[in-house]
């Protein structure tokens, strides 16, 4: 069974104070703590180094604060100096944070045969996808066709709403979350917010007939996209699958038709497996 659909009056979506401030509401919060957090979040793909302005920049910190805790990260082995300048590299302590994660996920090794006939099939991508704050991440990815003008990779990340799985997990969830998520979206990217919710609201009533979310060239002009959540969570997340196809391999409406119910059947397959 899908969400319900979204109301009108749920389309104006109030400013949270949690959403904006953890600080205001939990005295739990450790605000040195989340500060470090953001600072190795701010490595982008294909960034390798970053510098304390970039940092401050980025997190809105003081030059000092960032300095401080720079250093400290570099001490725990989270950040390195690069080479012969005072920028600073990711440290190999920082996969080891994320490894324990992927290795739980036996859905992934489960999923992987799957994917790749799919890739094979559609001359394109079929990646797992999961729900990372206002992005979505990939968690696994089988690529058949490498001229792909994207290369999704494990840890890289995908915009909420105009990437067909970013639509996907929104149109899935339940109503609670998904206006706590785009009101988040609303407070942090204003002018995404605004140029993209429409888009949005188009792929949910298209998610309520036909299962599925699209991405007609939203995101990049030379893929069009495809994809289809899970029926329920597993371990807490609500996994998306996701396709990607180039464009010049035939008109949207075509490969649309083509892919969708392809797609819905490896997740249901997969279902199906994961409960026998």
């Amino acid at each position: 069974m899908h969400a319900k659909p979204i109301k009108a009056a749920q389309r104006t979506l109030v400013a949270s104070p949690l959403a904006e401030s953890p600080t205001t509401v939990d005295r739990q919060f450790a605000s040195t703590l989340a500060s470090a957090i953001d600072i190795l979040a701010c490595f982008k793909a294909g960034e390798y180094s970053l510098g304390n302005k970039d940092f401050a920049e980025r997190t809105g910190l003081s030059r000092s604060a960032v300095v401080r805790l720079t250093h400290t990260l570099i001490a725990l082995g989270y950040l390195r100096r690069a080479p012969d300048s005072r920028r600073y590299r990711l440290a190999p302590a920082v996969l080891t944070l994320g490894y324990p994660l992927l290795a739980s996920m036996q859905i992934r090794q489960v999923a992987r045969s799957l994917m790749m006939n799919l890739a094979t099939q559609i001359n394109g991508a079929v990646s797992m996808v999961m729900f990372d704050r206002l992005h979505m991440v990939y968690v696994e990815t089988a690529r058949y066709n490498n001229a792909l003008p994207t290369h999704p990779d494990i840890g890289s990340q995908l915009p909420l709403l105009t990437t067909a799985a970013g639509r996907a997990w929104l149109s899935k969830v339940s109503c609670h979350e998904r206006t706590s998520v785009l009101n988040r979206v609303r407070l942090h990217q204003p002018e995404y917010y605004l140029n993209h919710l429409d888009g949005f609201h188009q792929a949910y009533a298209a998610f309520e007939q036909e299962g599925f979310c699209s991405n007609e060239q939203a995101w990049n002009p030379d893929t069009y996209g495809f994809a289809v959540p899970m029926s329920k969570p597993i371990d807490s997340s609500l996994f998306v699958f996701n396709c990607g196809v180039p464009v010049e391999d035939g008109p949207f409406k075509e490969r649309q038709a083509q892919i969708g119910p392809q797609l819905i059947d490896l997740v249901r397959s997969l279902e199906r497996v994961l409960q026998s």
